[in-house]
Formats: C-alpha cells, structure tokens, sequence
C-alpha cells in the first residue's frame, strides 16, 4: 500500500474493499465544513505512519447511498473495518481519538495502550493540531450550552417560525448555503416555486440551540410550514421526489411565487390543526385501530423484508437492532391511510413509528433516539423490551407475511438451486409472498428445524403452517395445485 489517501467512486468499490480483509479507515467528508478539511490533513498523516491499512475519503453528499449505509449524521465521521467489520466509529474533530482507533485497527497498539503514531506530533504540526483541538472544544461547547428556557426565547421562536408560511432555518443565506445539506433545501423550495423565509442559526446561537429543544429536532436544516416543523434535508428531499411535499404545501394553504397575499393570509393561521380535523368518524376510527394494532407499530414504504425507500429501511434496521418486535403497514397499498395518517398524527411524511398509540416520529427522530439510547429508554418505559424467545421469534418470522418462504439467499439472489426452483414457482402463479435468508441467521436457522419438524430448506409457509419443502412444492406447482394451495 502506498500510505495515501484515495476518494471512494462509489459503494461497489467499497464493498470490494472491504471484502479483502484488510485494515480500512473511511472518512465521510464535505467541502464546506472546515472541520473536516483540518481533519482530512490529519488523516493524511495517518495514512503515511499506517501504510499497512487502506486509508480512503466519502464526499458524505456526493454519495448519499453510502453515508446512508453507515448512518452518517454529520461531518467529520470516520470508520474503521477490520478483516471486512466494521469496528468502530468516530464523529467530530478529535485527533486524538482518530490516531487512537488507527492504532488499534491497523497498528501493533492494544486497547490498554493509547497509539502515539507520528502524527501526534511532528508529522501534522503544531498548529493543524491546535487549530483542530480548538474546533473540537468549541463544538463540544456550542453543544453543551444550556438552552434558555425563558419565556421571551419561546416567545422569540415562535414569532420566528411563524414569520413566513414557509420558514427555513439554514447554515448560511438562500443566496450562500454555508452547508450541502442547506443548499439541497433552497434549490428544491426554489424548483417547487414557492416563497420562503429564512434565518441564518450560524449568526444567532441562542436561537440554533434553543430551536432543536423547541422543535425537538437535533440538525440543521430545519423547514417550517405556518409554524409546523416538517422535517430536516432528507425529509424534505423524500417528500419532494415522491410529490408530498407541493401536497404539503397545498394542504397548508400555501401557494407558490406571486401570491404573496395570500401567503401572508395563510401565515396568520398560525399551527395546523392537528388530530382529526378533516377526517370522516369511519377512517379516523379504522387508523385508531390501525395505529393501536401493534404495540409498536410502523407505517412505512414496502414491508420489513423490502422497504421501498431507504427511511423506511433505515427504521426497520434500527427496529431489528434493537430485537423489537413490531407490525407494519404499507402506506404504498393504502391512499385513503397514506393521506388520512398525515393528518390524523399532524405528520406529513413517512415512515412513522407508533409505541402503543403514540407517535414517536420519522426516520430522522428514531436514529437520534437510538444514538442517544433515548429510544431504549422509551420502550422500556412503556412495557416493551427487545428480550423475545427464540420460539416468539420464529413465530413472529413465519406470520409476518401470509406466504413465508425461509431460504437460501434472496428471491433475487438464490444461494441454492433448491430455493431458486421454490422462488420460480411462486413467481410462476403469480403470489406475494415474503423471504428469510437462514444463512444469516444461525440461531433462526437451526431453530426452525426443530420448531417445523423439517430438517431441511428451503421451507414454505402458508398462514403460519408449514406446507413443506422443495419437493412438494414442486409436486403442487406440476399438477396446478400451487395457487389454490396458497389461497384457501
């Protein structure tokens, strides 16, 4: 290896990377933060005293697919693998830190020796060094610093979030974004055509620390519609490419450039009305029973096993994380529960998590909450544990579609010609049906062996009963018994 630092093209190449086994230490990037330009000479330092380890750079909005990958909230953040795992993480300025956890992936350091790579000292210089530490220490103090919780802040924040029926507090100014994910936000209100305010929170910041407790949301960008937070940049980036966001916005009586009056009309409505206002007493009543079927419950794009966006998926991963058990609906089957949960929860885009009734919120919140470990807390609190035997486990796998098919692989990639030839057949009389990939579960694997009785797989469910393997499957499928089977 060289002892450089490359830029990854894309998630193939990163994928083969880390499949060969060795040290690899990613940084996640932007060529707007600062913090992250002092960091990155830092790592190039490293990458010169560990020239064992691949040393590799992630534009974090250039590849979107990858930062989701690996839940990248903000920049700098690094990652380290180790023989194709990723080990450990790093978020912030902290070059200490990073020398550490190089050390420790790609060096002869263990975990009771602190690294002191050359890096440390003459390699980076003394004053990339200081300059790094001194952002390190002003981040950690812009973050520690009590919120004021005085009237007159609540009061100031609320004027501000409703002083424009579409209101955007940003890095920077409309006309010079100090933050991608800022710019992301201006180019798609400008491109929806419609009018909006805006507050720079890097020149005020009693009102960026006051506004993420106010508005209970963490980062910055931060959009407003008539005084009602809609979401950060990917939520706003979501419901713009699937069209939510242009129906937000006419939900909320806002309309776009040249009518101003009337925006200003629609500004003095002050909040939405939440809960069911605008809903008939049959559907408010059928997404009460929908919300409260589950103890935890998700209302998302696609099901668990294939989630039709990645905020969806992002939540059913943490979900799985956390071995919580949960239903799900998908809203892409369903308009009348699509249009009529945002107005029953006064949330205008998904997923939406639910605990006991009880929204808990989008992708964005649920991330958070689980960083924080607040998410753990919560569902604790309200009787729910991620502790479940082996035996519920199973059962909830093989009842979580009507049609279950535990296999080899994916329906897309097969590991066995045995579970190809089921997917084939199911494919071929036309049922949906859902998929577990036993081999990346031991514990579900070998389980559901002695839980079915059959000691081999693939193995088909149908309403929660075994129908059997790939023998009689391919006997129902040859006489025309196959559909009928599924669908009694």
């Amino acid at each position: 290896m060289s002892g450089t630092v490359k830029d990854v093209a894309s998630k193939a190449e990163l994928d083969n990377l880390r499949q060969s086994g060795a040290p690899l230490v990613l940084h996640f990037w932007a060529s707007w933060c600062d913090a992250s330009k002092q960091m990155d000479q830092v790592f190039s330092h490293l990458a010169t005293d560990f020239p064992r380890a691949h040393f590799f750079r992630v534009e974090a909005e250039e590849h979107p697919e990858i930062s989701e990958a690996y839940s990248v909230a903000a920049v700098p953040y690094f990652v380290f693998f180790k023989d194709g795992k990723t080990v450990d993480t790093l978020e912030g300025a902290d070059p200490s830190s990073l020398a550490n956890k190089v050390g420790k992936v790609a060096g002869s350091s263990t975990s009771a020796e602190p690294a002191a790579p050359a890096s440390l000292g003459l390699a980076a210089g003394p004053t990339i060094l200081e300059t790094v530490k001194e952002n390190a220490k002003a981040t950690v103090q812009d973050r520690a610093q009590p919120v004021s919780a005085s009237d007159a802040l609540k009061n100031r924040l609320e004027k501000l979030t409703n002083s424009h029926p579409v209101m955007l507090f940003m890095k920077g100014t409309p006309e010079e974004p100090r933050c991608g994910f800022s710019r992301k936000v201006v180019d798609i209100l400008k491109e929806e055509k419609v009018e909006f305010g805006s507050f720079d929170i890097l020149s005020d910041n009693e009102v960026r620390e006051g506004l993420k407790k106010f508005s209970n949301w963490p980062t910055f960008p931060q959009l407003y519609c008539n005084g009602e937070l809609l979401g950060g940049a990917d939520i706003a980036i979501a419901m713009h490419e699937s069209g939510e966001l242009k129906e937000a916005f006419k939900d909320l009586s806002i309309t776009s450039v040249g009518s101003k009056a009337s925006q200003n009309e629609a500004g003095k409505g002050g909040a939405v009305s939440s809960g069911n206002t605008g809903l008939s007493e049959t559907l408010r009543a059928r997404l009460e029973g929908l919300v409260n079927s589950k103890p935890v419950m998700l209302f998302m794009k696609g099901r668990p096993e294939e989630p039709k966006c990645g905020f969806s998926g992002k939540v059913v991963e943490i979900l799985n994380q956390e071995k919580i058990e949960f239903g799900s609906f998908d809203i892409l089957l369903d308009d009348q529960v699509r249009q009529g949960l945002k107005v029953y929860s006064n949330w205008s885009s998904y997923p939406q998590l639910y605990v006991k009734g009880e929204l808990m919120g989008g992708s964005d919140i649920v991330l958070e909450m689980q960083k924080s470990g607040e998410l753990k807390k919560v569902l604790s609190e309200k009787g729910i544990t991620g502790e479940q035997s082996l035996e519920d486990r199973l059962k909830a796998l093989i009842n979580s579609s009507e049609v279950m098919l535990f296999m080899k692989g994916s329906p897309d990639e097969p590991k066995c010609g045995f579970s190809s030839k089921v997917v084939k057949s199911l494919r071929g009389v036309n049922v949906n049906f859902g998929s577990f990939d036993i081999l990346t579960d031991e514990e579900v694997r070998q389980g559901i062996k002695n839980f079915s009785n059959w000691p081999t797989f693939p193995q088909l469910y149908y309403k929660g009963e075994l129908i059997g393997g790939c023998d009689i499957i391919m006997e129902l499928s040859e006489s025309g018994e196959l559909k009928e089977t599924l669908s009694e």
